[in-house]
Formats: structure tokens, C-alpha cells, sequence
């Protein structure tokens, strides 16, 4: 039974994350920005202030789709914030504009996270591969190098809210400084900055739980064999 809750809290908190981003975005999807300006022109705006004239907006399909390619150089921004004249969508424009900055300035966290991708990307799809083998046979030099290489991950999603914070820290002072928002609207953008952020904290703190789950296992797991021998 207490697996069960278990199971069920990890599934919630990121189902309420989202929840929560929907409601918020779609709240300030219905409300136009004063400037009146498009999430494309205010990406265009923001990077062409800060000397990014190279880097391109571009539109991008999907819901909430919005990101920053630090390889192709683009700004992709999901199809309603790139026509739309919204609070939502000014503010999502320029949290993407903001890692194109972070990109510029190299800003540390945004580099070792993509210093982090492969070997997250190694963890995230092996682990549980030397976790499961490890658990059945009671092996746990495997169910350790399983918890290790989750933990890789793990260090992915911690590493990525500081770059996100950042990004929408970066987002609030342009639009603000450029006049994009105005007349209280600061607050708005902020908070749907703010519920967007929810995600990468609920999906870290999921990360986390499980690995010291984990952890716990390992650690009784050993001790087992131990008094085994």
C-alpha cells in the first residue's frame, strides 16, 4: 500500500505542475500586452538590444513548444506566442531571448548543462537497465553503477533550475526596460513566468525522491549481502 502512495505523490506533483502552467498561460493568453506586440517582435526586439542580430525567430508547432536551440542558433516559438499579442506570450518570448543571452555571455550553469546532456541522456536510459539486474540478483556493484548513472541525471535536472530562473530573471528586466510591458503588467508576465518554472521544479524534486529511494534500497541491499557473508 505504501508503494502505492508512493507511486501515486511522483505522479501528481509533475500532473500538477503542469496543471498549473496551463491555467496560468492560458489566463494570459487572453490578455493583449500594452505595447501590442507580437511574441515574435518581442524576441526580435530583445535580441537585436542585446546584439544577437544572428540568431533567428522562427515559429514552431506544438503547445508551449517555445525554446532556444543553442545549436542552430533560434529562437522557436510555439505558434500562438509568435502571432499572439499577449502577456503570456511576451513573457514566454522573452524567457527564450533570455538563454540566447545566457548562451552569449556563457553563462556557467547553461554551459555544464549542455556538458551534462550525453552522460544524462546515458543515465536516464541505462540506469535502470543495472538497477533491475542488480535488484534481482542481489548484485549491488550493478544496482550501484544503476544509481550512479541516475544520478547523472538527476544532476541534469538540478542543474537546469538555476538556468531557467535565470532566463526568466533576464526575461522580466527586458521587457521591462524595453517598455514591452507596462502599467503593472510586470506582476502577470511574472507569474506566468513563475508557473512555468513549476515544471522543472517538480520534475527535479521527483528526480531526487526517487534516487534516494534508491539510495535507501542500496543501502539495505548491502547491508543484507553483508550479513549474508
Amino acid at each position: 500500500m505504501s508503494f502505492l502512495i508512493y507511486y501515486l505523490i511522483l505522479a501528481i506533483i509533475p500532473i500538477w505542475a503542469q496543471m498549473k502552467v496551463k491555467r496560468t498561460y492560458s489566463k494570459y493568453e487572453r490578455v493583449y500586452n500594452a505595447s501590442g506586440m507580437t511574441g515574435a517582435e518581442v524576441a526580435r526586439m530583445i535580441l537585436d538590444e542585446n546584439g544577437l542580430y544572428h540568431v533567428k525567430v522562427l515559429e514552431h508547432s506544438g503547445f508551449l513548444s517555445d525554446h532556444y536551440n543553442p545549436i542552430d542558433k533560434t529562437v522557436n516559438l510555439s505558434t500562438s506566442n509568435y502571432h499572439g499579442r499577449s502577456i503570456a506570450g511576451a513573457a514566454v518570448a522573452a524567457h527564450e531571448c533570455g538563454h540566447a543571452i545566457q548562451d552569449k555571455v556563457s553563462y556557467g550553469p547553461l554551459r555544464l548543462r549542455h556538458r551534462l546532456v550525453p552522460a544524462a541522456n546515458l543515465g536516464s536510459n541505462a540506469s535502470w537497465i543495472f538497477i533491475l539486474i542488480g535488484l534481482f540478483t542481489h548484485a549491488t556493484g550493478m544496482f550501484l553503477l544503476g544509481i550512479i548513472l541516475m544520478a547523472l541525471a538527476v544532476l541534469f535536472q538540478l542543474v537546469t533550475l538555476p538556468v531557467e530562473f535565470n532566463a526568466s530573471s533576464r526575461a522580466l528586466k527586458q521587457v521591462t526596460a524595453l517598455g514591452i510591458i507596462r502599467d503593472g503588467e510586470e506582476r502577470e508576465a511574472r507569474q506566468v513566468l513563475s508557473a512555468a518554472a513549476l515544471t522543472y521544479v517538480a520534475a527535479a524534486a521527483v528526480a531526487v525522491i526517487e534516487l534516494l529511494r534508491l539510495i535507501l534500497i542500496f543501502s539495505n541491499l548491502n547491508g543484507n549481502n553483508n550479513n549474508n557473508n
